[in-house]
């Protein structure tokens, strides 16, 4: 199973430009993926540097024959002649989809400090070997640290329930209806853009990095051990960040850790301000 995560900064290039070809045109380069996660998706939104309101969406989804469409916008407003202008992220699987659901992440108010609402996008894929695996992309706060940790530590805490949900019997109003209780497999993927450094406090806050029982792993660590994160942003020149260092991540949880066969950052493209995350899985080796 193969997964690529990337925010593409609503299509804009290193040049400033936004160009949702060249987004495309590298992911089939690198591919093919049996899940696609985007972040920074823009459907029809002004004033967004280098575009013209383009709708992202509409374009994303076409280039993709025969992968699903799963649109978690984390900002939705009203725009120009009627149409609706969203910002958030975006899952494409050519696998078949289960349960999904769209969470807005907790924001905790700061003052004085800018911040954007934020989502995560989680989904049930069955896998090409009969194995169901959750899904989960996301683009935590940038601005406020206290919203960022808040969502940091609600994705352990997501991760750490659905672990221990999947010891629970199922009652007899859960096999039907919607009180149905969907498969939710233990097995996930987090990826994303979680606007902080390895080590740091939000980083740490979704590894419980001392804890043994940890619902995630870094898979970057369990692929590469000691070995410093490449830079996943400031590689090309744009106007951010004023230097290169790593905000993208593929976490695993525990059941998928020996599954761990690749992860590698494309260091190549300028197409966004970010670097795509690539994570390969050896989905026999699930646990």
């Amino acid at each position: 199973m193969r997964v690529i995560s990337w925010n593409i900064q609503w299509g804009r290039g290193a040049d400033g430009v936004v160009n949702l070809s060249r987004i495309i045109d590298r992911i089939h380069a690198l591919g093919p993926f049996d899940v696609i996660c985007l972040q920074e998706v823009a459907t029809c939104f002004d004033g967004l540097a280098g575009g013209n309101a383009e709708d992202g969406l509409a374009v994303l989804s076409a280039a993709f024959e025969g992968y699903g469409v799963i649109h978690g916008p984390a900002v939705d407003m009203p725009g120009d002649s009627g149409r609706r202008s969203t910002f958030g992220n975006l899952m494409l699987s050519r696998l078949p989809v289960a349960a999904v659901f769209r969470h807005l992440l907790p924001s905790p108010p700061e003052r004085d400090v800018l911040s954007m609402t934020r989502g995560c996008v989680e989904a049930v894929v069955m896998s090409a070997q009969g194995v169901p695996v959750r899904v989960l992309t996301t683009h935590l706060e940038y601005y406020a640290p206290g919203q960022r940790l808040a969502q940091a530590r609600w994705l352990q805490q997501r991760q750490a329930a659905v672990a221990m949900a999947t010891s629970f019997p199922i009652l007899e109003r859960e096999k039907a209806g919607p009180f149905a209780r969907p498969v939710m497999p233990a097995a996930a993927v987090l990826c994303g853009d979680f606007n902080c450094e390895p080590d740091s406090s939000a980083w740490q806050a979704i590894v419980a990095e001392h804890d043994s029982e940890s619902p995630w792993r870094d898979a970057w660590l369990l692929c590469h051990g000691d070995a410093p994160h490449p830079p996943s942003v400031g590689l090309h020149g744009a106007d951010w960040p004023d230097r290169p260092y790593c905000c993208d991540y593929m976490f695993v949880s525990q059941p998928l850790a020996a599954a761990v066969r690749n992860v590698c950052y494309d260091a190549l493209t300028d197409a966004s301000d970010h670097q795509p995350v690539l994570v390969d899985l050896d989905l026999s080796l699930t646990v």
